[in-house]
C-alpha cells in the first residue's frame, strides 16, 4: 500500500490544509484509537510542544481517540521522548506527539510510540492509513473515552533524565548554556541541569506559541555560541522544538556536531567495558567519525537517514549506540528514542569523568570537509530523475575519484532534495555541492537552495 500521510517520522505539514487540518486529525485519531487503542479501557497519551496550533490538533485528537472509545491522557507541553518514556511508564497502548521537530511554528505534526516506547513500525502505520478510508462512527456513549490530564508530567520526565546519567554524577562547578529552541524542553532541560548542580544560563526558555526554532535552538545556535564566549561557559547544548536532538559548543563556541557527540559517547561506553554490537550512523555520518572509531577497534554501520532506520540497524546487529549528524542519538541502555537531554547527559559525565574539556574529548575526531546544501522543490522524483543532476554527478565523482563521497536524496519530512559532498579538498566539495544543487534546480524547474 502506499503511503499518502506518514513519512519516515510521522505525519508532518503546514497547519490548515491536509494532513495537518482540524478534520483530518479528527479522523486520525479516530483511526488510532481502533488500530492501537485497543478497545473500550484501553488508554494513549497525548504531549505536544509549544506551538500555537497545539492546542486546536490536541483537541482534534482527543475527540477522535475518545469516538473510538479510548481515553486519553494529556501530558501537556512535554518534550517527545518524555512522551516515549512515560507511554512506557504509565503502561499506555500507544503515545502520541504533536511536533513539527525543527521545523518553523507554520508547520504542525503528528508522530505515535508504542507501548514499548518505540516509534511504529510501517505496518501499522499502513494500517491507520487504510483506517482513514473507513466511515467514521462513534462508539455507544456507555462505551466512551474519557479524558484527563496528568499534572506531573514534567517531573516525572525530570527525574527519568536525572537516572539515565550515571550513578552519582553531579555537575557542580560547570557554567552551562542551554538552549531549549522556545520548545517543548523549556521548563524540564533547565531543571534537569540545576537539580544536577549546574549552573545555567537558558536561552530560547520563553515560547509564545511562534517563535519555537525561530533564531534559536539546534538549526540556529549563533545565539548559544555566543553566550558560551560572553559568559565564559564549560559548554552549550543547544536543542531542537521537541528537544530529541542535541548539538553542543565547546568552551570556545564551536560547533560539536551529532558525529563528534556519538564518538564521545561511543568512546566513554568503551572504555567503562558497556559498548555492545556495532556503533550505527547514517550515510550522512562524516567519514572521519567512521575512521575514529575504527582506530578505536569499533565496529562502525551506516543506516539510511531517520532515527527509525538508525534504530532498526541497531537492533539487527545488536548495537546500543546510534544517532545522526543532526544529533539526533540513541542510546538504548538509557532509553528507547532520540533524547537530546540524556545525550548531553552521556558527554557531561565523560566530561565529569575524564576531567577533560568538550574539545578535548572531541580531539580524535578529524572530520573530512562536507557541504549539505538544500534544494527545495515542488516535485522530488522528477527533481532526483533529471538528466541535468545525471551528468552533474557524473562529472562530480570523476573529479572526487575515491577521496570523498557523495550523497543526493530526498527529505522524508520537508519538500527538499538534500546534496551532501564530502572529500579531503575543502574548495573542491564546496564548489561541487553548489553545481550539483543547481543542477537538481535546473532539473526540477526551481532556483532555491540554500547551504
Amino acid at each position: 500500500m502506499e503511503r499518502r500521510y506518514f513519512g519516515t517520522d510521522g505525519i508532518r505539514g503546514p497547519v490548515g490544509p491536509r494532513p495537518m487540518s482540524a478534520d483530518l486529525v479528527l479522523k486520525l485519531g479516530w483511526a488510532a484509537g481502533r488500530v492501537l487503542g485497543g478497545g473500550h479501557g484501553g488508554r494513549v497519551l497525548i504531549g505536544r510542544d509549544t506551538r500555537v496550533s497545539g492546542d486546536m490538533l490536541e483537541s482534534a485528537l482527543e475527540a477522535g481517540l475518545v469516538s473510538a472509545g479510548v481515553s486519553v491522557s494529556l501530558l501537556g507541553v512535554l518534550p517527545t521522548p518524555g512522551i516515549a518514556y512515560l507511554t512506557r511508564a504509565l503502561g499506555a497502548r500507544a503515545g502520541i506527539v504533536i511536533s513539527a521537530s525543527h521545523n518553523p511554528f507554520e508547520d504542525n505534526g503528528i508522530k505515535f510510540f508504542g507501548p514499548d516506547g518505540r516509534k511504529l513500525d510501517d505496518q501499522t502505520e499502513l494500517a491507520m492509513e487504510s483506517a482513514l478510508d473507513e466511515a467514521f462512527s462513534t462508539v455507544p456513549a456507555a462505551r466512551l473515552g474519557m479524558a484527563q490530564r496528568v499534572e506531573d508530567a514534567g517531573g516525572r520526565y525530570v527525574e527519568f533524565c536525572k537516572n539515565a546519567a550515571p550513578t552519582g554524577l553531579r555537575l557542580d562547578g560547570l557554567r552551562i548554556v542551554l538552549d531549549c529552541a522556545n520548545g517543548a524542553a523549556w521548563r524540564v532541560g533547565p531543571s534537569v541541569l540545576r537539580e544536577l548542580g549546574a549552573e545555567v544560563i537558558a536561552l530560547g526558555d520563553e515560547p509564545d506559541g511562534y517563535n519555537i526554532n525561530s533564531g534559536c535552538g539546534s538549526t540556529e545556535p549563533a545565539a548559544m555560541q555566543a553566550a558560551v564566549r560572553d559568559h565564559g561557559a564549560h559548554l552549550g547544548i543547544a536543542l531542537d522544538g521537541d528537544a530529541d536532538r542535541v548539538i553542543m559548543a565547546d568552551e570556545t563556541g564551536t560547533i560539536r556536531d551529532g558525529d563528534e557527540l556519538l564518538y564521545i559517547i561511543a568512546r566513554s561506553r568503551q572504555a567503562a567495558g558497556q559498548l555492545r554490537g556495532p556503533v550505527v550512523g547514517t550515510v550522512m555520518t562524516n567519514l572521519g567519525v567512521e575512521h575514529a572509531l575504527g582506530a578505536l577497534g569499533i565496529d562502525f554501520r551506516r543506516a539510511r537517514v531517520g532515527d527509525r532506520y538508525v534504530l532498526g540497524q541497531m537492533d539487527k546487529h545488536g548495537g546500543l549506540i546510534g544517532g545522526e549528524s543532526s544529533g539526533h542519538i540513541i542510546c538504548l541502555d538509557r532509553t528507547t528514542t532520540g533524547d537530546g537531554l540524556v545525550s548531553a547527559l552521556q558527554v557531561l559525565a565523560e566530561m565529569v569523568r575524564s576531567e577533560q574539556s568538550l574539545a578535548s574529548l572531541c580531539q580524535g575526531v578529524e572530520k573530512y570537509p562536507q557541504r549539505l546544501v538544500n534544494v527545495r522543490v515542488e516535485h522530488k522524483g522528477s527533481a532526483l530523475e533529471s538528466r541535468e543532476l545525471a551528468d552533474a554527478r557524473k562529472a562530480a565523482e570523476q573529479a572526487l575519484g575515491d577521496s570523498g563521497r557523495i550523497l543526493i536524496r530526498a527529505s522524508g519530512t520537508e519538500p527538499l532534495i538534500r546534496v551532501m559532498v564530502e572529500g579531503q579538498d575543502v574548495e573542491m566539495v564546496a564548489r561541487l555541492a553548489d553545481e550539483l544543487a543547481e543542477a537538481v534546480a535546473a532539473g526540477s524547474g526551481e532556483a532555491s537552495a540554500s547551504a
